[in-house]
């Protein structure tokens, strides 16, 4: 385990697998807190392996079943960050610098990147950059890019939704906290 900025970032080594335990709460990649409701045995592909069961906290309809021997997927579970991790990292939103991509195909393959590694720092930049640059184009009576306002959509909800969860708000409060806080 090392720690990114405040919150915690776990990287696999050859040997060393970060466990988790069934009730955790977790952040899943770009689908959101989830809850490890068991781990189990099961036979998902030809061969029986362990799974971590995942229920999305939102949605009893979507549950993941994710191979605890697999370094890729396991490498979308992180753990959620704690309300003075979030504190922390609103307070150093102003300072994060912007990640416009002037092409296209290197911008939507950077974005990418950013919410597939789920790293808050990387997504707060992309939103903030992004937020800015739909405003900028507001001005001028244009709009976002269909991919930029995908992608500007993603990382807010995954931002947005841990946010939440750490401070004990509703999802549609978390603009209004960062507002107040980040000055």
């Amino acid at each position: 385990m090392r720690k990114s900025g405040y919150c915690y970032a776990f990287y696999f080594f050859s040997e060393v697998i970060l466990m988790y335990n069934v009730n955790d709460v977790v952040m899943y990649g770009s689908f959101g807190i989830c809850k490890i409701t068991a781990i189990e045995k099961r036979d998902l592909t030809g061969k029986e392996q362990e799974y971590y069961i995942l229920r999305h906290l939102n949605s009893d309809k979507n549950i993941f079943y994710v191979p605890t021997n697999n370094k890729a997927t396991l490498s979308k579970i992180h753990p959620i960050c704690s309300k003075p991790d979030v504190d922390a990292l609103i307070s150093q939103m102003d300072s994060e610098e912007l990640i416009w991509i002037d092409n296209d195909i290197k911008r939507k393959e950077e974005y990418s990147r950013i919410i597939k590694d789920a790293d808050k720092h990387e997504v707060i930049r992309l939103v903030k950059t992004l937020y800015l640059r739909r405003k900028e184009l507001s001005e001028s009576g244009k709009k976002l890019r269909s991919a930029d306002e995908n992608y500007f959509n993603i990382a807010e909800n995954m931002l947005f939704e841990e946010f939440a969860y750490a401070l004990g708000i509703d999802t549609s409060e978390v603009a209004d906290y960062i507002k107040k806080h980040i000055a």
